[in-house]
């Protein structure tokens, strides 16, 4: 699944819409962490308990929300943003965000056609001739002009 910050992926053509996706979770600190971390805050410099915690964070919303969009069919996530906030000063907030979507790639020669992975190019067009069958079985699609 490509998953990419930007509203359009070069090279591929958006075939189906399915809505927002996201992933969200609430985490603190353990105790312990936090007794450590307040003696490195006294040094200065960074503070891996904590960057470890927000990298476990964003790693587990990503996972959530990979698993909303696959569910739905998808097999890229466009737009995707993160979004954070603190609780009551002990909790922390992450959150992920973006719209899932079904691609295809741009077939050589045609206009918006980029060289790409052929790797790549080839896992998403033998999803997409699997899926195409499937979304329309299932009416399923939201055309984008």
């Amino acid at each position: 699944m490509l998953i990419v910050t930007t509203n359009d992926i070069p090279g591929y053509r958006v075939e189906a819409v399915f809505g927002e996706v996201m992933g969200m979770t609430v985490r603190s600190a353990n105790i312990g962490a936090n007794f450590v971390a307040s003696f490195r805050a006294i040094g200065g410099g960074e503070v891996n308990e904590y960057t470890q915690l927000v990298y476990d964070s964003r790693q587990q919303v990503m996972q959530r929300m990979w698993e909303q969009a696959t569910q739905r069919g998808a097999n890229a996530i466009l737009a995707c943003r993160f979004d954070t906030g603190e609780i009551a000063a002990q909790f922390s907030e992450v959150c992920c965000y973006g719209t899932a979507v079904f691609v295809v790639p741009i077939s050589e020669g045609q206009d918006g056609a980029t060289p790409v992975d052929r790797r790549r190019e080839g896992s998403l067009a033998a999803d997409a001739v699997i899926r195409r069958g499937r979304l329309a079985a299932s009416g399923r699609t939201k055309r984008r002009g």
